[in-house]
């Protein structure tokens, strides 16, 4: 973008949703509408005109707890198109369709444009509407780094995987690309409802028991010698560490998203266990070296949707984008019982 486009675009306000208070999501003042300025473009940043986006977990907590700093814009996935670019951009152009997660110290996606560094950024899949691409960025990422990145599972890759709350985004997207990705591997999966029971089995969950009661004897009862890797995002439960030392062979490993106060990883040591954190914000909070995997990962999954091998985790949209929209979707994913993801998208 040229400083004469750059200085034009600071200069247009645009609508926005986020919060100025920490309120509870039934105060019609937790989320509201607001002009704020557009954004301005660093050299290797998108402009992306919003189509939709889905809320998360990290937006909820935000919301209720985080400052706002005067005015804060929340949503860290999206998907819409280009509409402008910075003068060191090189592997989009205007017109183009993207999908992609955005960083937590950015302004987010709840508005009408954004601003997004292009080397975390994919091609939005051809097959699916902006609604059901944009449930995909943030848990795509998570899922992807976690498995390939961190237990380095790959087509060759024989054992038993766990993934606890297999039913939500991360789940619902992880169930997947293991399937896909490593083939070899056989899925147990935990979810306690006949609903949840029934979705990750049509997304391909080999097994699945009930992470409710005794998880140790509920996975013994379907793989009696244990299992090589564990997905969690529930390790600040009481009694969880312990069922995962229970119930995993010796030099197994287990990869992590939540945020437990307190972690005995001296327990893990007798069968010489490994613990990997899964923060798929590292690497365009801290501007890594290699932030561009992110855009690979996002482009690889595009095909493997367009080629039908992988689905939206789309379950529940709501239209328009507005603090009505976004309040509800916020309620979804805040009562802990959302199946895959909530959208929210602009007609």
């Amino acid at each position: 973008m040229t400083d004469k486009q750059t200085a034009e675009t600071s200069a247009r306000t645009m609508r926005a949703v986020g919060y100025s208070a920490n309120l509870p999501v039934d105060d019609e003042n937790s989320l509201v509408v607001r002009d704020v300025p557009a954004p301005t473009l660093e050299a290797h940043d998108l402009l992306v005109e919003v189509h939709a986006v889905s809320v998360n977990p990290v937006d909820v907590k935000q919301r209720a707890g985080a400052s706002a700093h005067g005015f804060r814009v929340l949503g860290y996935d999206a998907a819409g198109v280009v509409v402008g670019t910075g003068n060191a951009v090189t592997l989009f152009e205007k017109g183009d369709h993207v999908y992609y997660a955005g960083a937590l110290n950015r302004p987010g996606s709840n508005a009408q444009f954004q601003a997004v560094d292009e080397r975390i950024v994919g091609r939005k899949p051809a097959s699916l509407s902006f609604a059901d691409a944009a449930a995909l960025p943030l848990t795509t990422l998570t899922a992807y780094e976690a498995l390939f990145h961190k237990l380095h599972l790959d087509e060759t890759s024989e054992g038993v995987l766990l993934i606890v709350g297999a039913a939500g985004g991360v789940g619902s997207i992880m169930i997947q690309l293991a399937k896909v990705k490593a083939p070899g591997i056989r899925v147990i999966a935990t979810a306690s409802r006949p609903e949840t029971i029934a979705w990750v089995t049509e997304l391909g969950a080999d097994a699945v028991v009930d992470h409710h009661g005794d998880l140790a004897a509920n996975v013994h009862a379907v793989a009696p010698d244990g299992v090589d890797w564990i997905f969690t995002a529930a390790s600040e439960r009481p009694g969880s560490v312990a069922a995962y030392v229970k119930i995993s062979k010796p030099f197994g490993q287990i990869v992590a998203i939540d945020d437990p106060h307190h972690l005995d990883v001296v327990s893990l040591k007798g069968k010489a266990l490994s613990w990997h954190w899964e923060f798929m914000f590292a690497r365009s909070m801290h501007r890594s070296a290699d932030m561009i995997e992110q855009h690979r990962i996002l482009s690889e999954v595009a095909e493997l949707v367009d080629e039908g091998r992988v689905r939206s985790t789309a379950t529940q949209r709501f239209s328009p984008i507005d603090p009505v929209q976004l309040r509800r979707a916020h309620r979804v994913v805040e009562s802990g019982r959302a199946i895959g993801k909530v959208v929210v998208f602009d007609d």
